[in-house]
């Protein structure tokens, strides 16, 4: 059987979720053998060795098309048309418009339509025509979660028999940092200095709810004991971040609270470790891998009580009214000062990691692929 799969989210130098969600799939997928050809689109030559290690395995073939714009629907749809796989998966993007009927593509979330304060006009609407278009043009669709299962069938009317539930694996590099001196060199990178801190890791939207959790900071910030706690907010800059940035500064917290941009992969463990909680309060989430990555670095985590991130986090973090700056704060300061707590939610977190690979989201995602093709 050959899969055609769109690479090209992958291939992206700084990941957010979709891309890195792409990327970890593409190569467990790869990784399980070769029983089947798999044909990997891309807009631009991949790095050396991005999807496999050593040469090109037999069983790979990768297609760079390069296109100036609307890559998705001009070039791959012209592509697949000319030279149609036994099923196309788009992981991380949209159908193209020419397409083959045995297509799969995963929806990623809907928050757009539960919050679209968090989102600009033109986000709106091209989420809402993606996300419909990829319902119904695939012949079969795959949610990152049941919540995201849920908010599909609820708001497109799509079968639920057509929707599959995987959720994401976790990368295997994210483990605890024991070494003080790699911690440290990490911190001193961003600017993070050798006191403690929070972090929160995530694109600098409104989605992510940073606003309230500044706020909540503030409160706590303030406190007995906790005034040289800081609060880093890691991510790279997405849309209207200049009001957070002025919040900041009204507020008084300049220096306090950090923007140390988009952290590499290779320092985000590190710095997790390096934390005394991560505090994850987005208003949305289709999954929510900083959920994972922290746990798996052995940090408490405290996370909102909504969408996908109960089914993430399992039994393993602090769950809170996202829209509730008071539970937040005192969900803060309960990191901060119960070490009791803390390990308890610690070891919670390593055992609910256990439940997540990328072996096991290819394999599932493998045996979807090869049910359209047999359809």
């Amino acid at each position: 059987m050959l899969i055609g799969i769109d690479a090209s989210r992958a291939t992206r130098g700084r990941r957010t979720g979709t891309e890195t969600y792409s990327l970890n799939l593409i190569r467990a997928l790869l990784g399980l053998g070769a029983k089947h050809t798999f044909r990997l689109y891309s807009d631009v030559a991949p790095q050396a060795e991005l999807f496999w290690g050593g040469p090109r395995p037999e069983h790979v073939e990768l297609c760079v098309i390069p296109w100036p714009r609307l890559w998705t629907h001009l070039r791959l749809g012209a592509e697949v048309l000319r030279r149609t796989p036994d099923v196309l998966f788009v992981p991380a993007h949209v159908v193209p418009l020419i397409h083959p009927r045995r297509s799969v593509a995963t929806v990623h979330d809907l928050g757009y339509l539960f919050y679209p304060e968090a989102h600009s006009s033109a986000q709106r609407r091209y989420l809402s025509w993606s996300t419909g278009w990829n319902a119904r043009e695939s012949a079969a669709v795959i949610a990152d979660s049941a919540a995201t299962k849920a908010d599909l069938v609820r708001s497109y009317d799509v079968d639920p028999a057509r929707v599959s539930v995987i959720y994401l694996g976790r990368n295997e590099a994210f483990a605890p940092v024991r070494d003080a001196a790699a911690v440290q060199a990490a911190r001193d990178r961003y600017g993070i200095g050798s006191g403690p801190y929070l972090l929160c890791v995530g694109t600098l939207q409104p989605r992510k709810n940073l606003a309230r959790l500044v706020d909540a900071y503030a409160r706590v910030a303030g406190a007995q004991g906790l005034a040289g706690v800081q609060l880093v907010l890691a991510g790279k800059r997405g849309w209207l971040y200049d009001d957070l940035f002025l919040q900041v500064r009204r507020s008084g917290l300049e220096g306090r609270v950090l923007f140390p941009g988009y952290i590499d992969d290779l320092d985000l463990p590190a710095l997790y470790s390096g934390a005394r909680g991560q505090v994850f309060v987005s208003l949305y989430e289709g999954f929510g891998l900083p959920v994972l990555e922290a746990q798996a670095c052995g940090v408490p985590v405290m996370t909102s009580n909504n969408s996908s991130l109960p089914e993430v986090a399992g039994d393993a973090a602090l769950l809170v009214d996202p829209q509730d700056v008071d539970a937040i704060a005192e969900a803060m300061r309960r990191l901060l000062t119960d070490d009791g707590l803390r390990q308890e939610l610690i070891r919670r977190g390593f055992d609910n990691v256990k439940r997540f690979s990328w072996e096991k989201c290819a394999r599932e995602t493998l045996a979807v692929l090869e049910a359209v093709a047999r359809e």
